[in-house]
């Protein structure tokens, strides 16, 4: 295989993304050495990228028992009284951590509200310090007291997280035909906010305009995501809009891409509309980390994505102002003063 750099043609990405599977991509060959190899991964994820913005990942380096430490602090949390989580009430901060509950966010603006609960954390040494300098979300996270074990189990899982979506950069970078240390310099402080998600059984008549989360799409480069296994809630919507289930499949988690990447690529990519819906009769809960660059860099078409016929579709801004514009719209409805 000839591993040279390759010119992007626009015409080569032209597709109906009428997708009825995701695709699983092992990640064993991540780090080979040959460049062969990491090249003809590199175009598995490619084809997923341009057709279907979600793929499965296997062995994808996150110890099964960090997930599960992860997994059984999130329910402790979820068991604490409400006015306990509410203390940590995300509107109380700058940056959106913390605690949102039932019905708190809005990500589809048709909707009456997402019915789950969440708990979000952003960037934070082992040892506790956070950054100073992330422009626009810039702030602490903020931890519930009297839960042991808890921040130390749910750093562990951010970090091995964060390390498996810095080792994605370089193969998405290859997958654009672009040199594979391009995004270096431009993910030197991870923008990796995570959620921890419970959704509880939803039953009674079924009302479309409540749902465990609205359709939408994420607001980073990609979000990796790890799903209860025996709970399938998780739907994805392809061209034809047919709701595609992305059903729990063991020891994979899932990848999808989100709109910084669509602005860099001027929709090359996709980020695909997806919504999740737990009526399985089981409480469900997730882990989403989402990644993007850090938040001063300027989401602007990749000269190889854009052509005469086929200009810039979106405006420039930083990822971090547009990050929390996307979260401030989110979080409107439910917004009180504090």
């Amino acid at each position: 295989m000839n591993t040279s750099h390759r010119p992007l043609m626009l015409a080569t990405f032209r597709t109906d993304s009428t997708f009825e599977d995701i695709p699983i991509i092992n990640l064993a060959d991540a780090r080979n050495p040959n460049p062969d190899v990491r090249r003809a991964l590199a175009d598995e994820i490619r084809d997923a990228c341009i057709n279907v913005g979600f793929f499965y990942v296997k062995n994808h380096g996150i110890p099964e028992e960090t997930i599960s430490s992860t997994v059984e602090a999130a329910k402790r949390f979820f068991a604490l009284p409400s006015s306990t989580k509410m203390a940590m009430d995300i509107h109380k901060t700058p940056n959106f951590k913390g605690y949102t509950a039932l019905l708190g966010e809005n990500t589809n603006p048709e909707n009456r509200g997402d019915l789950h609960e969440g708990f979000d954390i952003g960037w934070e040494e082992p040892t506790g310090t956070s950054r100073a300098d992330d422009g626009a979300m810039t702030g602490e996270n903020v931890w519930p007291d009297g839960l042991p074990g808890f921040r130390e189990a749910v750093l562990e899982y951010y970090h091995a997280a964060v390390r498996l979506g810095q080792s994605l950069f370089p193969l998405f970078a290859l997958a654009l035909d672009l040199p594979e240390d391009f995004f270096d310099d431009k993910t030197t402080k991870p923008a990796a906010i995570m959620r921890l998600l419970y959704y509880p059984m939803q039953t009674g008549p079924v009302d479309d305009r409540v749902q465990g989360i609205g359709a939408h799409t994420d607001y980073e480069c990609f979000t990796i995501l790890w799903q209860q296994a025996d709970v399938k809630a998780l739907q994805v919507l392809n061209a034809n809009g047919k709701w595609v289930d992305a059903v729990p499949i063991p020891g994979t988690l899932v990848v999808n891409l989100g709109d910084q990447f669509a602005r860099w690529t001027n929709d090359v990519f996709k980020s695909t509309v997806h919504r999740a819906i737990n009526r399985s009769g089981v409480e469900r809960y997730s882990i989403p980390l989402f990644f993007g660059t850090d938040y001063d860099v300027k989401l602007e078409a990749l000269p190889s994505c854009v052509s005469d016929d086929y200009p810039a579709q979106y405006e420039v801004v930083t990822a971090g102002e547009y990050v929390k514009s996307r979260l401030e719209a989110t979080y409107a409805h439910s917004k009180v003063e504090h």
